[in-house]
């Protein structure tokens, strides 16, 4: 198989990147915007080349990943000509899926995903729709795959992703508070990163629900149990549920239909 990516982020190259230092890479083809990601990329694994422009992307490549910020996909696309035996692969969010299939006709399939960043460690776990095996095929060279009932609930995850800087930010409250109370920032970045990124790790590792888990780790009376119950009072779960549930307004290419994100038609 042969990867063609259109737009060069992030993403792009997490995927890239897990790609290429698995055993037996496939071929690899990027388009030259992000040029300066997409020649680091190219000098670092010899599988991967960077294409004149995104057309020759398409002429390489019968996978097409599209990476681009959702304002500018038209634009990006119309440019473009789609043979019947393209299968186009968007982790462009904000983009609904028969707009894709209007503005990549006449390609033969059209998927739409959510691959993180932990493909680079082939750790990824994607969520995409509808299931296709070619898109199946290289989501699984960098992790899982998950394939929800149907398009509203792969909104509903994209909507869950929304939480990524959030969480990064309690996280950084915490070493702040601890640095206000006299420990070097350095130590404190070090001791709270060790400390959720190990118990990020033995999620992955045990079957348990978050409920479970978190009754685990809470004993009754003590510390972890205060503090929830602390944040239970102040209205955090709720706020974190308004907040998902938030129309995330006009530029974020989404809307909120009966409590749950849909991309804006």
């Amino acid at each position: 198989m042969r990867y063609g990516f259109v737009g060069t982020g992030e993403i792009t190259a997490a995927i890239v990147a897990g790609l290429s230092t698995a055993a037996d890479p496939p071929e690899v083809f990027l388009s030259p915007r992000g040029r300066a990601v997409s020649a680091r990329l190219a000098e670092r694994f010899p599988n991967v080349r960077v294409c004149a422009d995104n057309q020759d992307v398409l002429d390489h490549a019968p996978a097409i990943v599209l990476a681009v910020p959702a304002p500018v996909a038209r634009d990006v696309l119309a440019e473009l000509s789609f043979r019947p035996e393209h299968v186009l692969i968007s982790a462009t969010a904000g983009v609904p899926p028969e707009r894709l299939r209007a503005w990549s006709a006449p390609a033969g399939a059209v998927v739409r995903s959510i691959p993180l960043p932990q493909a680079t460690r082939r750790r990824s776990l994607t969520v995409m729709y509808p299931d296709n095996a070619v898109a199946r095929e290289l989501f699984t060279r960098v992790g899982g795959v998950l394939v929800p009932g149907d398009e509203a609930a792969l909104d509903t995850f994209h909507g869950a992703t929304a939480a990524f800087s959030a969480h990064l930010d309690y996280l950084g409250t915490i070493v702040d508070w601890m640095a206000a109370r006299g420990v070097d920032p350095g130590a404190a970045s070090a001791f709270v990163t060790h400390v959720f990124g190990e118990l990020g790790s033995s999620l992955l590792e045990r079957p348990d629900s978050l409920t479970v888990m978190s009754t685990r780790h809470t004993t009754p009376g003590g510390l972890n149990e205060q503090f929830r119950d602390d944040l239970r009072r102040d209205g955090v779960p709720d706020a974190v549920r308004r907040a998902l549930d938030r129309d995330p307004g006009p530029g974020a290419g989404m809307t909120r239909q009966a409590g749950v994100f849909r991309r804006a038609r």
